[in-house]
């Protein structure tokens, strides 16, 4: 445990300067808009060129430009986003107003895509090369090349407009109705999770099959262990290696592809949030956006490394 707490700190040191990058990265990038704050404040008017320039000079868009990053990350480590130019309202408001709905989405897709590549992956292993391996291969690879945009919307036709079992779009509060809420997530999570419990199906299936290639397995299996003892104390334990190191690369895919998801299915999250900041030339909301869904993404992946560690004893001591 104290090895555990002691690589914990290492990571957590070495994301600081992978913090800074990120929002290196983000400021530059948006330095290059045409997105204007001074218009999208005076959105509807015909400001003067006086009245514009003194918005810019107000807030600080015609400092140098390391002085204003500079300020933009004091501003960060104080819990300030800056300011919507829309709406005038905070920019941390908006996220944490949209935030959770995104992570419901992210982690509901997360879920399913784990249960599903579990249930695949080790059914196909067990089965090796019978027609329930193949029927799951076939799937699977079928899920692979399937956007997760083409399968929302099959989804909508299909299963809202002509079957009527779920909603089109909307999104509805568990603290309301959990019911509610459930039928507007189900569709979007599937859409969301479906490639990516293809593809780790896939990863597990291989893992699997490896692994009860492996003399131990056999030894457990001969000496009387039931196999189902067997697979799920020892297989899977040691096949999840490699599945996991995946599943923390492809929750960017979650979360990038919550954003797409979100504005199919006209859910008020970060997608809808970010797409009407981007139409209406509201880059702080933008950035704050942007900003928000990459720190998850470190997040989360730091939690896939301790994940990692937990599950790999070998790598803490080799770490420690």
């Amino acid at each position: 445990m104290v090895a555990v707490v002691r690589i914990l700190i290492r990571r957590i040191i070495l994301l600081v300067p992978l913090m800074l990058g990120i929002v290196m990265f983000v400021f530059v990038v948006m330095r290059f808009s045409d997105s204007d704050p001074a218009s999208a404040y005076f959105q509807g008017a015909n400001p003067t060129e006086q009245q514009l320039h003194d918005f810019r000079e107000r807030n600080g868009l015609l400092d140098p430009f390391l002085v204003r990053y500079v300020d933009f990350v004091g501003d960060l480590l104080r819990g300030d986003m800056g300011v919507s130019a829309l709406t005038r309202a905070p920019v941390v408001e908006q996220v944490t107003t949209a935030l959770p709905l995104t992570m419901q989405l992210t982690f509901l897709g997360l879920g399913i895509a784990v249960v599903l590549a579990l249930l695949g992956g080790v059914t196909a292993a067990i089965y090796r090369d019978r027609f329930p391996d193949q029927l799951i291969r076939v799937v699977s690879l079928t899920g692979v090349a399937a956007p997760g945009f083409w399968l929302a919307l099959l989804m909508i036709q299909y299963l809202a407009v002509d079957a009527g079992w779920f909603p089109t779009s909307g999104y509805v509060n568990p603290a309301d109705s959990f019911t509610g809420w459930l039928k507007t997530m189900t569709l979007p999570a599937l859409a969301l999770s479906l490639p990516v419990a293809a593809q780790l199906t896939r990863i597990v299936r291989t893992a699997v099959v490896e692994e009860l290639d492996r003399d131990y397995v056999r030894t457990a299996i001969g000496s009387g262990l039931p196999p189902v003892v067997v697979v799920g104390r020892n297989v899977l334990r040691n096949a999840l290696m490699n599945p996991l190191t995946v599943l923390g690369l492809r929750v960017g895919y979650l979360l990038g592809g919550a954003v797409v998801i979100e504005t199919i299915f006209n859910l008020p999250g970060m997608g809808k949030l970010m797409i009407d900041a981007v139409k209406n030339g509201d880059p702080a909301v933008v950035q704050g956006g942007v900003l928000t869904i990459a720190f998850g993404f470190v997040v989360v992946n730091l939690v896939i490394d301790i994940l990692y560690l937990l599950v790999n004893p070998r790598l803490r001591s080799a770490e420690a």
